[in-house]
């Protein structure tokens, strides 16, 4: 009786923590806002009839649905206005439903149909992305796929986003990403309902967006010394060498991004990073810049230009463009009329972040300028750079945002604030009233490295999937009226190709956007990495790359008195057992299992781990220096 009494306790404790999954079984991200499971299944025919209307606005929701049935499963698909015996109906509401606004969906799938209503043709594409995530995983892929028995479990979904800002940043401005690959990105992001593709355009290592008015922006600015390796460390290239790594959208390749975003219910948030981060647009114009000599400068190539180590970084080569200058605010006038013009979203991001100041503190330009406007720091002649730049961004008709420094030295008017650095500057921006979207570092950084330093490509800090998870983009403390929503954001020094931009994005991706779309309430972490394991098998149909990183041990050490090394591993997910040696040679599961921290053998040089779910190893194998560890030791 003991024995079953415990059984039956390890059974409600394993229910308990994985509450949703036992209730559903399905694997949907991000988690909707009510599911109920009903009993039986849709089985797909060969011959898909799907009824849905003739509003111009459903062509895109008609046109995805019927690629994604008939490349891999195969199936004729045939659409018409009316058709009662239709296998699949896309129905917009005559009569709103207030419930679901405009971006949510009821989708109700039974034995012989499939139903999606939406008040909008947003909420229709959302309840196809659902649609596509309940039928099985090769439905991802490019190619026509045999043998598989394409079924939809049956069931009543009521969804509808917890925030309208979903977003990610693309910087295409460190490396160039292009056209085509970016449409890549979006096809990725919208699986898991994000709205907003927020894409860096320009920074000190290239200009990537044509200004027609300006035409050196691109000719010069868009172009550096193509190096490989670790960047912010490579040696300054000789004058010889060519410099054209890079390149840039034309208008016409904007227009083409914009209508494929806007296709797929995605608008495109345009930033241009100013005034630091400004050196493409100084080189490509030198006189834009405070300082003599800035004709000399060249586009940035991953050379060490910036001095990071103080409280305030510094630039060894002056990469700010210079608020004493009239001919400054001309110039952004030309790039913000053309800027505003391509992108109809109604937001402009003018960057702000990280600017050097070092430079004008030596600028008689800057010093007579803050005599004539009675300015007492240099965060103060930034702040009045920016709200200047407001005014030209509001006489376009757009809105203005830039990143949390400017909040330094006082806020424009109007100004949208999206806060990276942590989330302390959207709460200030909040309390005084203006919109904020978040994206702090601690949560929504998929630069960071996700797992050990060891096996992952170097940065300065760490970011797990776990962590990710966490992100809540509403402080107790601020008006949740005036936070806009939330995004993840992928610098790209170390970021070649869009293979590795996959990999830094998901599955961090998948846990970003369940936290701006699902309720608060609904998140449970052992839930919701039981679904990332089941989209990694759609990531494999559609061959997009992600990483395993989650799998992988943290390692932690302090010496023992000896000066040996005591070793804590931990895993981020629960039932992986982790199995290592010390003896150079390659664990597997008849290695020594972990269960406490364990002490190095006096001579020994490397410590090597691998996980396993049971029989089957999951984890990589991750070879771990002891002098590495060692070193981190404080």
């Amino acid at each position: 009786m003991k024995k079953l009494s415990l059984l039956l306790c390890c059974c409600i404790a394993h229910f308990l923590s994985y509450g949703q999954v036992a209730q559903s079984g399905l694997s949907i991200i991000p988690e909707p806002v009510k599911v109920t499971r009903l009993a039986g299944q849709f089985v797909l025919p060969k011959k898909v009839l799907i009824e849905a209307g003739t509003q111009p606005e459903l062509s895109p929701v008609k046109n995805y649905l019927q690629k994604k049935l008939s490349t891999a499963p195969g199936s004729l698909v045939t659409i018409k206005s009316v058709a009662p015996l239709a296998s699949i109906r896309l129905i917009l509401n005559k009569t709103a439903d207030t419930v679901i606004g405009s971006e949510g969906y009821k989708l109700s799938v039974k034995a012989k149909k499939i139903v999606i209503r939406a008040n909008e043709a947003a909420g229709l594409f959302y309840g196809v992305q659902t649609l596509m995530q309940l039928l099985p995983a090769d439905i991802e892929s490019a190619e026509l796929v045999k043998n598989v028995k394409w079924t939809v479990p049956a069931v009543d979904i009521t969804d509808y986003p917890r925030f309208g800002w979903r977003g990610l940043m693309f910087d295409v401005a460190r490396h160039f990403f292009t056209k085509d690959e970016v449409k890549q990105y979006i096809d990725a992001m919208v699986k898991y309902k994000f709205n907003l593709l927020h894409l860096h355009l320009t920074d000190d290592e290239g200009w990537r967006v044509e200004i027609k008015s300006l035409p050196k922006l691109t000719t010069v600015g868009a172009y550096n010394v193509k190096k490989i390796g670790q960047f912010g460390t490579f040696t300054p290239p000789a004058a010889d060498e060519p410099r054209n790594y890079g390149g840039f959208y034309t208008q016409d390749d904007i227009k083409e991004l914009v209508q494929y975003a806007q296709d797929r219910f995605v608008n495109i948030l345009p930033e241009i990073d100013v005034p630091g981060h400004s050196l493409a647009a100084v080189v490509a114009y030198p006189e834009l810049s405070c300082t003599p000599g800035a004709d000399k400068y060249v586009v940035n190539s991953g050379e060490p230009f910036m001095d990071w180590t103080g409280p305030h970084n510094k630039a060894i080569v002056d990469n700010t463009l210079c608020p004493a200058n009239e001919n400054v605010y001309a110039f952004l006038d030309k790039v913000v009329t053309e800027v505003a013009q391509l992108f109809p979203f109604p937001y402009i991001h003018l960057g702000g972040d990280e600017c050097a100041k070092n430079f004008w503190e030596q600028s008689d330009a800057i010093k007579a300028l803050m005599t004539k406007e009675n300015l007492k720091t240099q965060q103060e002649v930034q702040s009045y750079f920016e709200k200047r730049l407001e005014k030209i961004v509001e006489s376009k008709g757009k809105k203005f945002m830039g990143w949390d420094e400017i909040i330094e030295g006082g806020l424009g008017p109007n100004a949208a604030v999206m806060s990276w650095r942590g989330i302390k500057g959207g709460i200030e921006a909040a309390k005084m009233g203006h919109e904020v979207v978040m994206s702090p570092t601690t949560f929504a950084y998929l630069d960071y490295m996700q797992s050990d330093r060891v096996n992952e490509t170097r940065i300065y800090a760490t970011l797990r999937l776990s962590k990710s998870y966490e992100f809540e983009p509403v402080p107790d403390s601020v008006d949740a009226k005036l936070i806009k929503g939330g995004q993840a954001n992928l610098w790209t020094e170390q970021v070649y190709n869009l293979r590795q931009a996959e990999y830094m994005t998901w599955p961090r991706g998948m846990a970003i956007a369940e936290s701006v779309w699902s309720p608060k309430e609904k998140k449970s972490w052992p839930y919701f990495f039981g679904k990332v394991e089941k989209q990694f098998d759609r990531f494999n149909a559609a061959e997009i790359k992600y990483a395993p990183s989650v799998y992988d041990p943290s390692f932690s050490a302090i010496r023992n008195a000896d000066g040996t090394l005591k070793i804590t591993l931990a895993n981020e997910v629960d039932g992986l057992d982790t199995y290592y040696s010390f003896d150079n040679s390659f664990p597997d599961r008849f290695y020594p299992k972990y269960s406490e921290p364990i002490d190095a053998p006096k001579d020994a040089t490397t410590l090597r781990v691998i996980t396993y779910r049971g029989k089957k190893p999951i984890g990589r194998m991750v070879t771990m220096p002891l002098s590495d560890l060692a070193s981190r030791i404080k």
